[in-house]
């Protein structure tokens, strides 16, 4: 899933976004209101956070643009306004929650699982042929037999999975899947997909990861 978070504290918004990755979220931050527009409609998230306190267009702002713009990603404001008055504000301009820091982060994560499942609660489960993720628990079966990940596997496929038969080009990835951008290693995306490919299709005789040459990737359960 992935995550866009506007905070202009940076240390608040570098907690989040850590704490947020750590537990499989592709996430974006930024710090500025107008940019947070602009990134909402661009790309596709599941969530934004979203605090009140912003240069440019303050939270509330945000919020109603985006809603005027029939952006309807769950929005939970995050933010130190604790008055009943700041919580009815932050609701009527189409916010889905409203969270006051200091916050438990445990709490902000069951917050996100509440929004994305009220958001598609028909869309917890994604399958292709006989492998199934499930997006709630995290789990990842293939055949009955349950594939343990690591954090940027799990992310990898997760995404692949949301477009199956889809061709995705490297640039796709890295641009949706925020910790790839941030390694060193040039053919990085090839890395994975082999991890991957050993984890999903190695001892199945249908395999569903397909390398495009020279083009990229594609998840399908048919030949490519």
């Amino acid at each position: 899933m992935r995550v866009l978070v506007v905070e202009d504290d940076i240390k608040i918004a570098a907690f989040i976004s850590q704490g947020l990755k750590e537990e499989s979220y592709s996430v974006d931050v930024t710090h500025h209101g107008d940019e947070a527009i602009y990134l909402a409609q661009v790309n596709h998230y599941d969530v934004i956070l979203l605090d009140l306190m912003l240069p440019g267009s303050d939270g509330l702002v945000v919020c109603k643009n985006l809603r005027d713009k029939k952006v309807h990603t769950p929005i939970i404001m995050l933010t130190a306004r604790n008055r009943l008055e700041d919580k009815i504000d932050g609701l009527d301009s189409g916010a889905d929650d409203y969270l006051t820091k200091p916050f438990a982060f445990e709490e902000l994560l069951a917050r996100i699982r509440v929004q994305v499942r009220q958001h598609d609660a028909n869309s917890t489960q994604l399958e292709l042929a006989d492998l199934s993720l499930d997006m709630r628990t995290r789990d990842v079966v293939r055949a009955g037999k349950k594939i343990k990940l690591t954090v940027k596997e799990y992310a990898l496929l997760e995404f692949m999975m949301r477009s199956p038969k889809t061709l995705l080009t490297e640039t796709i990835i890295k641009e949706n899947l925020s910790d790839m951008q941030q390694e060193t290693i040039s053919n990085i995306i090839n890395v994975y997909i082999y991890r991957l490919r050993n984890k999903i299709d190695k001892g199945f005789d249908k395999k569903l990861i397909h390398t495009i040459r020279g083009a990229g990737y594609m998840l399908s359960d048919e030949d490519v």
